[in-house]
C-alpha cells in the first residue's frame, strides 16, 4: 500500500494482502459512501463469480442490508470503543470456535440474510467482515471468503481480520493524504484550475507524443483584460470573483475539446492544452471563448492567442517555442483590442507576423521574460 498512488491501487493491495493473510479465496474493500446510502465495492480479488469485476464500476448494496455499517460500528465502535470483525457463514457450516465477537452487532455472525444469500450464490461458505475506520469515522468494511466446503473462519481469524483493516485504514490514510499534496501541488488554490506546475507537466509530454506520433498539440493562451481596474476600483475581492468566474467559463469551453488541460498559469493568464483535436476545432472553442468572456458583467473581455503544430508555425521541439508563439499571438490580440483569437501561422505560414514576433531577440524583463524560462 506504501508504493500506491491512488486509492484505487491502495485498496487493491490491501485486498491481495488480506485475502493471501487469511487464506481466503477471494477478498473485497468497500466503502460507505454516506451521502448515497450505499456501500460501494472498490476492488474485488481472487476466485470471481459470475457477474464480479476486479474493478467494479458500478456495484453498490443499499447499507439497510447491513446495519452493522451504520448503526453498530458508527454509535459504538466509532465512539471510541474498538472495532471487531466478525463471521457470517451458511446454514450447515461449523466453525471450530465461537464465529462472533459477545459484543458483535445485532445480525452479524449467523443472522445476515443478504450476506449468507450472496455467500450460497457465490459458491462460498463463510466469510469474515471487518469494518474499516478512518479518522474515527467508519470507511467502509473489508470482506475475505472461503469456499463451500473450506474451513470456516474462526474467533483467531476475526481477530486477526481487525489487525489487518486497522492496518489497511493505516494505509489508506497516507494514500489519501498524498493524493491531497499531489492534487495540491499541481492545483491553482483560488480557481480549483490547474496550475503552470500541472501544465508544464502535461505539455513535455504532449510534445513527446507529437515527436513520435505527430500528435497535434496546441496552446491557447488568455489574458484577461481589465483585471487591474477592477482591483483598483472595487477591490482585490471582486477581482478574484472575476478571476473565479472566467475559470468557470474557461472550464466549460475547454469541456468541448476531449482531454483538454484548463489551467491558470498566474495573475490574469489562463490557458487552454488540448492534445489531439485538429487545430481549426481548438480555434473555433477559441472564438467561443472569446465571446462567452464577452459576456461577463465584470471585466472587459479576454485576449486570446493561440499556437497549434497543425498550423504552419514550424518544428516545435519544446515547450518554450510553443509558449513564445501562443503568447506573441496573444500579445497581437491585445494590442489590437481584438474581440477574436489571434492564431500564430495563419497570415503567412512562417513569414506570419506572430511567428515572426516570437521568434525575435526576447528583450522583455521581470515578470515577461521569466515567464518564459523552464
Amino acid at each position: 500500500m506504501a508504493a500506491a498512488h491512488t486509492p484505487r491501487e491502495s485498496a487493491h493491495a490491501a485486498a491481495l494482502g488480506v485475502r493471501q493473510a487469511l487464506g481466503g479465496s477471494f477478498a473485497a474493500i468497500s466503502k460507505w459512501e454516506r451521502e448515497l446510502g450505499k456501500l460501494r465495492v472498490l476492488v474485488n480479488t481472487g476466485e470471481l463469480a459470475e457477474g464480479e469485476e476486479e474493478f467494479p464500476d458500478d456495484e453498490s448494496y443499499p447499507v439497510h442490508e447491513f446495519p452493522e455499517i451504520v448503526g453498530f460500528l458508527h454509535e459504538q465502535w466509532a465512539g471510541g470503543g474498538e472495532p471487531s470483525a466478525w463471521v457470517e457463514a451458511v446454514e450447515g457450516s461449523h466453525a471450530p470456535e465461537p464465529q462472533v465477537p459477545e459484543e458483535g452487532p445485532a445480525g452479524a455472525g449467523g443472522g445476515n440474510r443478504q450476506r449468507m444469500a450472496a455467500l450460497r450464490r457465490r459458491g462460498r461458505g463463510c466469510c469474515v467482515v471487518a469494518p474499516i475506520v478512518l479518522h474515527g469515522r467508519a470507511w467502509g468494511e473489508l470482506y475475505v471468503a472461503r469456499r463451500t466446503g473450506e474451513p470456516v473462519f474462526g474467533r483467531a481469524d476475526a481477530d486477526f481480520a481487525s489487525v489487518l483493516a486497522a492496518v489497511t485504514a493505516a494505509g489508506i490514510a497516507q494514500t489519501e493524504r498524498l493524493a491531497e499534496a499531489r492534487r495540491l501541488a499541481f492545483t491553482d488554490a483560488l480557481t480549483g484550475l490547474a496550475n503552470r506546475r500541472a501544465v508544464d507537466m502535461r505539455l513535455d509530454e504532449a510534445l513527446e507524443l507529437h515527436r513520435r506520433d505527430e500528435v497535434v498539440v496546441s496552446l491557447v493562451v488568455c489574458d484577461l483584460n481589465g483585471l487591474k481596474r477592477v482591483n483598483d476600483s472595487r477591490g482585490h475581492a471582486v477581482g478574484d470573483r472575476l478571476l473565479e468566474r472566467f475559470g468557470s467559463v474557461l472550464s466549460l469551453c475547454g469541456a468541448m475539446l476531449p482531454g483538454t488541460l484548463v489551467a491558470r498559469l498566474g495573475g490574469d493568464e489562463f490557458c487552454l492544452l488540448a492534445v489531439g483535436p485538429p487545430a481549426d476545432e481548438v480555434v473555433k472553442v477559441a472564438g467561443e471563448l472569446c465571446d462567452r468572456a464577452g459576456e461577463l458583467d465584470l471585466g472587459e473581455g479576454v485576449a486570446v492567442g493561440v499556437a497549434s503544430t497543425g498550423d504552419p508555425i514550424g518544428p516545435v521541439r519544446s515547450a518554450r517555442r510553443l509558449f513564445r508563439l501562443a503568447d506573441a499571438a496573444q500579445y497581437k490580440a491585445k494590442a489590437a483590442r481584438s474581440g477574436e483569437p489571434v492564431i500564430a501561422g495563419r497570415h503567412g505560414g512562417k513569414d506570419d507576423p506572430v511567428v515572426r514576433l516570437a521568434d525575435a531577440p526576447d528583450r522583455r524583463t521581470g515578470p515577461e521574460r521569466r515567464r518564459f524560462r523552464r
